[in-house]
């Protein structure tokens, strides 16, 4: 029987076995993201050590494509330097909403997997770059995110 899944093994993966998910026993910085045209809401829980993202987590009521993207993210910037994180985030974020051109330099395989799935199902955009987006706008001081039609 054919694979009549939208989404690749690895998206299917991160939706069956998000990475990261649930609300951690320390305390951390919260942000939420919305995306309206569906309903999609993230809880993104954000621990910060000086310069750098310590550890991500996250809470949804949302699709497999959101859950899978925040499980993604959540894997790729944990421990990365906010300096190094933002301009990553920005692209990616352009690029899933058809704002920027190509994928950037240095795109992992599971972010190329978003990327696909998004190409093959471009309502789709909003929803993957939910948690990207909200963890942009937690790091620039915004403890609420709502995506723009």
């Amino acid at each position: 029987m054919p694979d009549t899944s939208p989404y690749d093994d690895l998206i299917m993966e991160h939706i069956k076995n998000a990475r990261n998910f649930g609300v951690p026993a320390e305390p951390m910085q919260i942000a939420t993201g919305t995306n309206p045209l569906c309903g999609d809401e993230m809880t993104l829980y954000v621990a910060l050590s000086g310069e750098r993202i310590q550890r991500l987590a996250f809470q949804c009521t949302c699709c497999g494509i959101s859950m899978a993207s925040a499980s993604i993210m959540s894997e790729l910037l944990g421990g990365t330097d906010i300096a190094t994180a933002k301009p990553r985030l920005q692209v990616f974020v352009a690029t899933l909403l058809g704002r920027g051109g190509t994928p950037p330099p240095g795109t992992t395989r599971a972010q190329q997997a978003i990327l696909d799935t998004v190409r093959r199902f471009p309502t789709r955009a909003r929803c993957a770059a939910l948690a990207w987006a909200t963890l942009q706008g937690a790091l620039d001081q915004r403890s609420e995110t709502i995506l723009q039609p």
